[in-house]
């Protein structure tokens, strides 16, 4: 079962654009412009045809949204139809993704470095563990000498007679 249903799709010669209406159902407030344009030109095989998303509107309480697109096969006579603020929104939207694509890109890049970072330390830091346990080990171990083993040493006392 397809997500787009289609409403309704007529030819209007009279502005020589066609003008499609349809409902993309389970996407109600997921669905942006950019995407719905191009399930649209899947679904209708419109290939290098120019489309304009020019309203979606979601339906409360329902997960469905109407789109109204209208295809031109030029793109100056869709600018000579249609108000130029459709036309800077489409831009900004298209800007914004790009923005976003490249925002992930460097946040992968920077996970990548830290990532790299982080083994690094963490190989210093058990290099730096042996060598604290190879000297706590060494230190550990009593030095033997004649005077610590198991003799006991003489103390002399002073009695205060010097002979």
């Amino acid at each position: 079962m397809s997500i787009i249903t289609t409403l309704s799709d007529e030819n209007n010669s009279f502005l020589s654009r066609r003008e499609i209406i349809c409902d993309f159902k389970g996407l109600g407030g997921k669905l942006k412009k950019l995407e719905a344009v191009e399930m649209v030109t899947k679904e209708f095989k419109l290939g290098e045809k120019f489309v304009i998303p020019m309203k979606l509107q979601n339906h409360t309480g329902m997960s469905k949204t109407t789109g109204v697109f209208y295809v031109y096969d030029d793109e100056t006579l869709a600018k000579k139809h249609i108000t130029p603020i459709i036309f800077t929104r489409l831009d900004k939207a298209k800007t914004s993704e790009k923005k976003k694509e490249e925002v992930k890109a460097d946040e992968k890049e920077k996970k990548e470095e830290v990532k790299a970072d982080e083994k690094e330390k963490k190989e210093e830091v058990k290099a730096d563990e042996k060598e604290k346990k190879e000297e706590v080990k060494a230190d550990e171990k009593p030095t033997n000498t004649e005077s610590s083993d198991n003799k006991k040493s003489e103390v002399k006392k002073d009695d205060g007679d010097n002979n």
